[in-house]
C-alpha cells in the first residue's frame, strides 16, 4: 500500500524554525519529484517546493525561497522540509505528495494535479 506521512508540525514562534518529515511506505520515494503544499484556511492548496527524483533540481515559490530547504535520504525514504525564519503567513497544513511518474519539478512553480499520492498534512502553526 503506498503511504506518504508528514511529521515534524508544531507551534513555533515568529523567527523560529521547524523540520518536516515526509516518509514513504509501498514505494520508493526516489524514483518520484516530491512535492510540498500548504493550505490555510479559506485559501487553495499552495505549491511550496518540490526536488526532482533525476538530478535532484529543485524549486522554491517565491515566499519561501531564502528561507526553507528541501532535501531528500533516499536511504531512509524520506524528503524533508527545512522551514526558517517562519513567519505568521507560515501558518498552513503542510502537506507532501509524490509526482505522477516521470515528472519533472518545474521552474515554473508545482501544481496539485501534478501529483498522485498525498499524505494526510501536518499543522504549522506560527504565532507568538
Amino acid at each position: 500500500q503506498v503511504q506518504l506521512v508528514e511529521s515534524g508540525g508544531g507551534l513555533v514562534q515568529p523567527g523560529g524554525s521547524l523540520r518536516l518529515s515526509c516518509a514513504a511506505s509501498g514505494f520508493t520515494l526516489d524514483y518520484y519529484a516530491i512535492g510540498w503544499f500548504r493550505q490555510a484556511p479559506g485559501k487553495e492548496r499552495e505549491g511550496v517546493s518540490c526536488i526532482s527524483s533525476s538530478d535532484g533540481h529543485t524549486y522554491y515559490a517565491d515566499s519561501v525561497k531564502g528561507r526553507f530547504t528541501i532535501s531528500r535520504d533516499n536511504a531512509k525514504n524520506t524528503v524533508y522540509l527545512q522551514m526558517n525564519s517562519l513567519k505568521p503567513e507560515d501558518t498552513a497544513v503542510y502537506y507532501c505528495a509524490a509526482g505522477h511518474r516521470g515528472y519533472y519539478c518545474s521552474d515554473l512553480g508545482v501544481f496539485p494535479v501534478d501529483f498522485g499520492s498525498w499524505g494526510q498534512g501536518t499543522q504549522v502553526t506560527v504565532s507568538s
